[in-house]
C-alpha cells in the first residue's frame, strides 16, 4: 500500500446515478462526525504524528481539510452562479505551515467543517442533474463538473481520514 493513498488514487466515476451521487454526498455529510471522532481525546503531541515519513501531522490534515472544503464550496457556488469560472489554486503545502494551521488548535477547523458541511450539504441536495453538469475551470487540471467535483470530495475526506488512522496506528478501513 501506498501510505500517501491508502485508500487509492481518486478515479473519476464513469457514470454516475442518484445512488452514487446520494453516497458522495452522504459522505460528505457525515465527514465532520468522523473527523472529529477519530481526533478525540488526541494529546498535542499526537496530533504532531505523521502517516508517513515526511508527511503532514495530524493537526495539518485537520487544518487542509477545513481549507480545501473551503475553497471547493466556493468553487461550486462560482460555478451554480457563472458560466465555466476560471477558480483560482492554492499552494496546499504552503497554506499547511501557516501559524493558523501550526498554532489553531484543531477545534476551530472542527467547528468550522461542521458548519460549513451543513451549508454545503444543503446546497448539494438542492442541486438537480443540469446543476451537477455546471463547471468550473482548474488552472492546472482543466474544466471540472461539479459531479466529479463531488465524487472528488467525497474521496478527499476518505483518503484523509485514512492517513490520520494510520498516524493513529489503526487500520486504514475501519471495520464499522
Amino acid at each position: 500500500m501506498d501510505p500517501r493513498y491508502p485508500i487509492g488514487k481518486f478515479e473519476k466515476p464513469a457514470v454516475s446515478t442518484h445512488e452514487s451521487r446520494h453516497e458522495w454526498i452522504t459522505s460528505i455529510a457525515i465527514l465532520p462526525r468522523q473527523l472529529r471522532e477519530i481526533v478525540r481525546g488526541m494529546s498535542e503531541k499526537e496530533l504532531e504524528s505523521t502517516y508517513r515519513p515526511g508527511g503532514w501531522t495530524i493537526r495539518q490534515i485537520v487544518h487542509h481539510i477545513a481549507d480545501s472544503h473551503i475553497n471547493c464550496y466556493c468553487r461550486f457556488r462560482l460555478a451554480l452562479t457563472e458560466e465555466n469560472p476560471v477558480i483560482k489554486d492554492y499552494d496546499e503545502a504552503a497554506w499547511a505551515e501557516l501559524a493558523d494551521v501550526r498554532q489553531e488548535p484543531i477545534e476551530v477547523s472542527l467547528q468550522l467543517l461542521s458548519a460549513l458541511h451543513t451549508r454545503w450539504v444543503t446546497l448539494l441536495k438542492s442541486m438537480d442533474d443540469a446543476a451537477f453538469q455546471r463547471s468550473f475551470v482548474h488552472p492546472e487540471f482543466g474544466k471540472r463538473s461539479l459531479n466529479e467535483t463531488t465524487a472528488l470530495y467525497a474521496w478527499h475526506g476518505l483518503h484523509h481520514l485514512a492517513h490520520i488512522r494510520i498516524a493513529r496506528g489503526m487500520a486504514a478501513h475501519p471495520r464499522n
